[in-house]
């Protein structure tokens, strides 16, 4: 999952970038392109800790999906706050590229996980 979120980032990032550049300028755009790596680098934490969740049991994966969930929307929130912190940019922009591309990519993951179980 996490290897191919971020592959897919590649796709949404440019699109995003590309909206927040006519939207909001220079700023902006740079704020998405940061918002997306977020978003990315947290798909490839998942991907990591569910992997090896999996090698031990089922419980223990189940444990690091759901616990896994929220530490990481944690963590997206602290990566946030902290280049905010260090960077004066368009945190408007950041906020909303992370939110568009995480709804994205999720659902675009789930999209796939569906065809897949369908045989397609």
């Amino acid at each position: 999952m996490g290897r191919a979120t971020a592959r897919r980032a590649l796709l949404v990032g440019p699109v995003l970038v590309a909206v927040f550049w006519l939207t909001r300028g220079g700023d902006g755009a740079a704020a998405a392109a940061i918002g997306v790596a977020i978003v990315a680098g947290n798909f490839l934490l998942s991907g990591a800790v569910l992997s090896l969740a999996a090698r031990h049991s089922l419980a223990v994966y189940h444990a690091a999906a759901v616990v896994g969930f929220f530490v990481r929307l944690g963590l997206i929130m602290l990566v946030m706050l902290g280049v905010a912190w260090i960077w004066e940019f368009d945190r408007l922009a950041m906020a909303i590229a992370v939110v568009a591309s995480y709804l994205v990519l999720l659902t675009w993951e789930a999209v796939v996980m569906v065809r897949r179980g369908e045989g397609r």
